[in-house]
């Protein structure tokens, strides 16, 4: 398969690999999705494997750019679509009506267990919260913070042991204004019995949480977060342009997306910095680019050091590759914001947000950047799941059929010609209006707070 007639290598259906279309002099640049993913580190026959044994990226440290602004128009949505949200007193809108154990501090994991096993409540174990400094300590706050005020949590239970450095105290100064019927706190050394206590206050936040109920709501309402974990070959020819035309046609009716893992756009930057809907988000792009590559920079890391092992057997070879690929997830939107850590998306549009490739550490950013759901795009297959609904969706017929207990959604039949966008945004209102995904039916459900400091 030939993706684009600027290409110089072709997709083995059977597998994800490249293989040369014509011949490749050693120094000339190998090109997918019509654009360089790397050079030719020796002379290349027609009809040869391209990988890693003869291939190499092109990545180096900073680089110029310029704000070359070209956009594409989206089709204007022929009908109002709805789905059955739970609007808060605060006007935001959940697509679950959950309690929610938020923890500030990985010492009280096993209490919040203890607290979830005879309530329902949900709770997301982390090592976090104390022996941190400064701004390590701080994200760790922002991230639990936009946990404490996802709209998917009717009720939240801040659990903290009372010596930590993120103790109650220090944390609420971080919270700012909260609702006092939505958000209890307890501090485990405080009470002789803090299960007995913690179950009590449980009780009376899932009575709070009853009197919401479902209410139609405008699909301008979602929020979706765009992830991809375990890339393979097909990640960028069938579930990544899935998940863009779905980002593409939810952004038409006014709702909202965020792209996410800063690393895996390195190499595809330049593609989004032209979607940039302005100067000004142009020029917040760059800096969260060059943040970033300073970041790897900062700990003597070369900047190109992806993808990972998995990703390499399933024949991705090089970081522009694989970024190539990622950002396809972001559709042909104009991209209206950037977001840091801990910041929410409040604006209508594709909205790009901080942070690692990390699958735990991305779905948890996502997570606390108020996202409803997240698609999670795989070809090498994950159980992972985030707080809030996790759409795993294969690359690849094989996967699909035999992880199926992970998988809840099929993306393979592109390949055949099948578009599925009309597919998947049904299954995602269907989400939204409360079917459970698989990590839900699971109990997959994890959080990772993005670490850069001193631990004492």
């Amino acid at each position: 398969m030939k993706i684009n007639c600027l290409d110089n290598v072709v997709i083995n259906l059977e597998n994800g690999h490249k293989y040369a279309d014509r011949d490749i002099q050693k120094g000339e640049s190998i090109i997918k999705y019509g654009f360089p993913i790397g050079v030719a580190t020796k002379d290349i026959k027609k009809g040869e494997h391209v990988h890693v044994h003869n291939v190499k990226t092109r990545l180096e440290g900073f680089l110029e750019y310029e704000y070359n602004p070209s956009f594409y128009p989206l089709p204007e949505p022929k009908d109002d679509v709805t789905f059955l949200g739970y609007i808060r007193e605060n006007g935001d809108v959940g697509i679950r009506n959950d309690v929610w154990i938020v923890n500030t501090v990985g010492c009280v994991n096993k209490t919040a267990q203890r607290l979830s096993e005879p309530t329902g409540a949900l709770y997301f174990p982390h090592p976090y919260g104390c022996s941190q400094m400064g701004d390590d300590q701080s994200l760790t706050q922002t991230i639990l913070k936009g946990l404490v005020n996802h709209p998917n949590a009717a009720g939240v239970l801040v659990l903290g042991l009372g010596c930590e450095n993120n103790h109650i105290g220090a944390f609420k100064k971080v919270l700012g204004d909260y609702d006092e019927r939505r958000v209890k706190f307890l501090n485990a050394q405080d009470f002789s019995d803090e299960t007995e206590e913690g179950v009590k206050q449980i009780r009376q936040l899932q009575e709070y949480a009853a009197a919401f109920k479902r209410t139609p709501v405008p699909v301008s309402r979602l929020k979706l977060g765009l992830k991809c974990g375990g890339s393979d070959g097909f990640s960028g020819i069938t579930a990544n342009p899935l998940v863009g035309r779905v980002s593409d046609k939810l952004i038409s009716y006014g709702g909202s997306c965020a792209l996410t893992e800063v690393p895996e756009m390195f190499g595809a930057e330049q593609i989004l910095m032209n979607r940039c809907e302005s100067k000004e988000v142009f020029e917040k792009t760059v800096k969260l680019i060059n943040d970033f590559k300073e970041y790897f920079i900062r700990h003597n890391q070369v900047i190109y050091e992806n993808p990972s092992p998995g990703n390499k057997e399933g024949g991705i070879t090089t970081l522009e590759e694989k970024s190539l690929g990622c950002v396809q997830k972001g559709g042909l939107s104009a991209v209206t914001d950037v977001l840091d850590y801990g910041d929410t998306v409040t604006k209508r549009g594709l909205s790009l947000l901080n942070g690692p490739g990390n699958d735990l550490v991305a779905i948890t950013n996502l997570t606390a950047a108020g996202v409803h759901m997240i698609l999670f795009t795989t070809g090498r297959g994950t159980p992972v799941g985030a707080p809030v609904p996790t759409i795993k969706i294969s690359t690849n017929k094989e996967l699909a059929l035999r992880k199926a207990n992970w998988i809840d959604f099929d993306a393979s039949p592109v390949l055949e010609g099948k578009p599925l966008t009309e597919e998947l945004f049904e299954y995602i209102l269907k989400v939204a209006n409360g079917a459970q995904t698989k990590n839900e039916i699971n109990g997959y459900r994890e959080i990772a707070v993005f670490k850069d400091g001193v631990t004492l």
